[in-house]
């Protein structure tokens, strides 16, 4: 059994205990890490593909090290001009192992702390729109010593339409009345 899968923004045919290196991931040694993006499966000639993942599939992988990759010698030249560059370059990489390739009820994490988090900002989004309400109360004078881009952030909190073409002058009398 094999999968294709995208890891630290590289696709990778992985089988069970293959070891892997990748890009650097943010998980430490000897934790865990599932990738659900799945793209293609082959359990035995029978291949499932994605479109463009599939759902319900994971690869669950152990970190094993985080290291450093070959040195790469980066050399410009440009002939007769007397311009030479040389650089060196080492990847960082993390070396992983895979525990097991699940093909059915794989659970997603980020959707979940996506969810978790949109709540959240709906309520602090909430809880600003009052203050904005205030200073339109307020008088001509007070609107006359905002800038232009504050001006019409109150007038789009307002529902004015057609601020964009507005110049000062205009968006105070709107927002005055």
């Amino acid at each position: 059994m094999y999968a294709i899968v995208e890891m630290a923004g590289q696709q990778f045919k992985v089988a069970k205990d293959q070891k892997v290196y990748v890009h650097r991931l943010q998980t430490e040694e000897g934790k865990k890490v599932t990738f659900d993006k799945v793209l293609l499966l082959d359990d035995n000639g029978n291949v499932t593909v994605g479109a463009p993942v599939i759902e319900g599939a994971a690869v669950e992988a152990k970190v094993v090290k985080h290291l450093k990759g070959d040195k790469v010698i980066v050399f410009k030249k440009k002939r007769r001009k007397g311009y030479r560059k040389k650089n060196g370059h080492r990847q960082s990489l993390t070396e992983i192992v895979v525990e097991s390739i699940v093909a059915k009820g794989a659970k997603k994490a980020a959707p979940a702390k996506a969810k978790a988090e949109k709540p959240v900002a709906k309520k602090e989004a909430a809880a600003p729109a009052p203050k904005k309400e205030a200073p339109k109360a307020k008088a001509t004078e007070d609107l006359s010593s905002k800038t232009v881009a504050e001006l019409k952030e109150l007038a789009k909190a307002a529902g004015i339409t057609g601020i964009s073409s507005m110049k000062k002058a205009e968006l105070i009398e709107a927002l005055s009345k």
